[in-house]
């Protein structure tokens, strides 16, 4: 518990904030072990909330004390607000000049009924630059009002308890979803599934340690049951199994909310800025017959059946004196060594007409495009590269028909696709595996767990795991040391979620052992 006097130190701020500002006294949104955290600025804050430019309907929103006032003053409300959460037409007006601004709905929310937790109200007007502009301006004359920060109502609905950080992120992921895949992630963290999962991670912690300090403290009196510390282990255990399942997810989440890196590779005039241009549909790169035409990384966001994909075109991999192509391959190779997925490109009339020779040929092809792949018994991630033969439409026909039926016989080789820029031929079927593939790297974000979306979710439980095994490491040597390892634990994952606590851990121990009756 922190000593009473720091809450006199909050108010002596707080009164110290009111005689330099003139503004009424601030009000404190949450508390930490009982000391107030977070103080609300007295001034509501105010913004357009809708997406900028002409549109038929934007939202201008209000949060704060000063709520009510601005709804008052702006719609020539007198007596009673309006019904909590009821639409009201309403002539907006300047406070001031009394001219009618517009005409709109209205919208009131009353603490702690609204997404910020504070008094708020929505001004649905028409979306012309020049309707916001004022009734932005007649928000900034109401005393007490300033335009909001940038994230400032989500992070006053932190504040107040209405999200926590992992449902923060899931709502700015959903802004900012292009995506189908992206979309059900991002609405299914926003929903709180994530912060549940690991809510309840932390509840078995916190009962983990309650136990372990009350053995430390109270075993000598007898008043706690033998095998405690034995259930403490097997909750541990089962934790950290838990946890390394989860963090064994080959970045999925991640994957998929930053977009997977797909790569275009191969040697010089296979057809891979061809390729390209014809997934994207527009002239995103040089096409030219001189070979070495494309010298730098060309890249290009694309939808791939609701899976987010960058797609880089990478210069033709050869031997060069030409200074800037070799800068152009080795950055070329540098990123098919960082992609999710590597396209690797070949021209099918350079194939031999054998079978059992193309394959070679393409296996020996691969070990030179792909890095640290120069072994000959080497075994190419199936999942994570695609060979696609492209300028079919230079073959006859019978043979085509042979190579891609032998060459599906042939074990060793990854997916193998055949396909023509030129005349669109087997590109249905090439985009039907690629759309497997990704989906392959992305997950399912409907099914099974909730995944980790962030690198920072991923080093926080890192580091959770390994203070566990701190736990496990010094309990029966040192039980204080070991109990240190599960608040560290503890902490580790209250940072993912924004909520860290220690009045929770004396009330298990009061509620389980009943200590002190």
């Amino acid at each position: 518990m922190l000593p009473s006097i720091h809450r006199g130190i909050w108010r002596a701020a707080d009164h110290i904030l009111r005689t330099s500002r003139g503004t009424p006294p601030c009000r404190f949104l949450s508390t930490f072990n009982g000391v107030p955290v977070g103080i609300a600025d007295a001034e509501t804050i105010f913004a357009l909330s809708s997406g900028h430019g002409r549109c038929g309907v934007a939202v201008v929103r209000a949060s704060g004390p000063a709520s009510a006032t601005a709804l008052r003053c702006m719609t020539g409300l007198t007596r009673k607000l309006p019904p909590p959460r009821t639409a009201l037409l309403r002539s907006i007006t300047d406070p001031q000049s009394k001219e009618v601004l517009d005409r709109g709905l209205v919208f009131w929310f009353p603490a702690p009924h609204s997404f910020t937790g504070e008094d708020s109200v929505e001004f649905h007007i028409h979306g012309g630059p020049a309707v916001i502009s004022a009734v932005l301006q007649a928000l900034g004359s109401v005393p007490g009002m300033r335009p909001a920060e940038a994230g400032e109502f989500t992070r006053r609905a932190f504040q107040a308890g209405k999200l926590d950080l992992t449902e923060v992120e899931g709502l700015g992921d959903l802004i900012h979803a292009e995506t189908e895949a992206q979309r059900r992630q991002a609405l299914r963290q926003m929903s709180g599934e994530l912060g549940r999962l690991y809510q309840d991670w932390t509840h078995k912690l916190k009962r983990c340690l309650a136990h372990v300090e009350a053995f430390i403290d109270f075993s000598e009196d007898e008043l706690i049951e033998d095998g405690v510390l034995n259930q403490v282990d097997k909750s541990v255990c089962d934790l950290q199994a838990e946890m390394e399942r989860h963090l064994k997810d080959e970045r999925r989440g991640e994957r998929l909310r930053s977009g997977v890196q797909v790569v275009i590779a191969g040697a010089t005039n296979a057809g891979k800025s061809s390729l390209l241009n014809t997934l994207c549909q527009r002239p995103a790169a040089i096409v030219s017959p001189i070979a070495g035409t494309t010298r730098d990384i060309v890249e290009t966001a694309l939808d791939i059946g609701g899976f987010p994909v960058l797609l880089s075109d990478t210069a033709g991999l050869r031997e060069s004196l030409d200074l800037v192509e070799r800068e152009g391959v080795r950055r070329a190779r540098e990123r098919v060594e960082q992609a999710d997925l590597t396209l690797v490109v070949v021209d099918c009339t350079d194939l031999p007409s054998d079978a059992q020779q193309a394959a070679a040929f393409l296996q020996d092809h691969l070990r030179r495009v792909l890095p640290n792949q120069e072994q000959p018994e080497t075994v190419f991630p199936a999942d994570r590269l695609l060979l696609v033969l492209n300028k079919t439409d230079m073959l006859p026909e019978e043979r085509r028909l042979k190579l891609d039926r032998e060459l599906r016989r042939v074990s060793g080789l990854p997916p193998v696709c055949l396909i023509s820029c030129h005349t669109n031929e087997g590109l249905q079927d090439f985009l039907t595996v690629l759309h497997g593939s990704v989906k392959t790297l992305c997950g399912d974000p409907l099914s099974g767990a909730p995944t980790l979306t962030q690198a920072r979710h991923r080093a926080h439980l890192q580091q959770c795991f390994a203070a566990l095994a701190q736990y496990q490491r010094y309990r029966d040597i040192d039980l204080a040391l070991a109990a240190e390892g599960v608040r560290l634990a503890l902490t580790s994952l209250g940072r993912i979620t924004g909520r860290v606590g220690a009045e929770e851990i004396l009330d298990i121990i009061f509620k389980d052992f009943c200590i002190g009756k």
